[in-house]
């Protein structure tokens, strides 16, 4: 069972705001920044990701060097918000290669379909095929994403 409600300490911040800023960290490095020898670093690191803290690590790609040159966020609203018709619009939609990322909202929306595509014809032509045919999909609006950003700073809920 993941102890997703134990107390961090300072030193687990720590770790977590170095490694959040720049997964590429190796241990040692991330050791030296918290002041830890690099076996106790790596012990609470495995502890962190044991107890599902850190859930994995990622990689951030350059989409226009791999032809994605448009992103998008398509907002839909659902006719029917029953659990099964909820997740099965998110798993069909999630291994497609245009997905980057799926919204499940709160609100006037239901969900914000974050896709990247080679131009505009591919982005129209996967809005028409994999979401508006869809019968229980009854509104969708695309806004173009002129430019997205990530902060590197871990949130401080404290």
């Amino acid at each position: 069972m993941k102890n997703l409600q134990r107390t961090l300490d300072k030193t687990d911040l720590q770790i977590l705001a170095a490694m959040y800023e720049d997964p590429s960290l190796s241990n040692k490095d991330i050791a030296a920044k918290v002041k830890l020898a690099p076996s106790s670093s790596l012990e609470r690191i495995k502890r962190l990701q044991s107890d599902g803290i850190i859930e994995g690590l990622s990689m951030r790609v350059n989409l226009n060097s791999l032809g994605g040159h448009i992103q998008a966020m398509i907002s839909v609203r659902l006719k029917d918000h029953n659990r099964a018709t909820v997740d099965n619009f998110q798993m069909s939609l999630l291994p497609l290669p245009e997905v980057m990322n799926i919204f499940h909202m709160g609100g006037e929306n239901d969900f914000f379909v974050h896709v990247t595509v080679g131009d505009s014809i591919h982005l129209r032509d996967f809005v028409f095929n994999a979401i508006t045919a869809r019968p229980e999909v009854n509104h969708v609006e695309t806004a173009l994403v002129y430019e997205h950003q990530v902060s590197h700073t871990l949130p401080n809920f404290q």
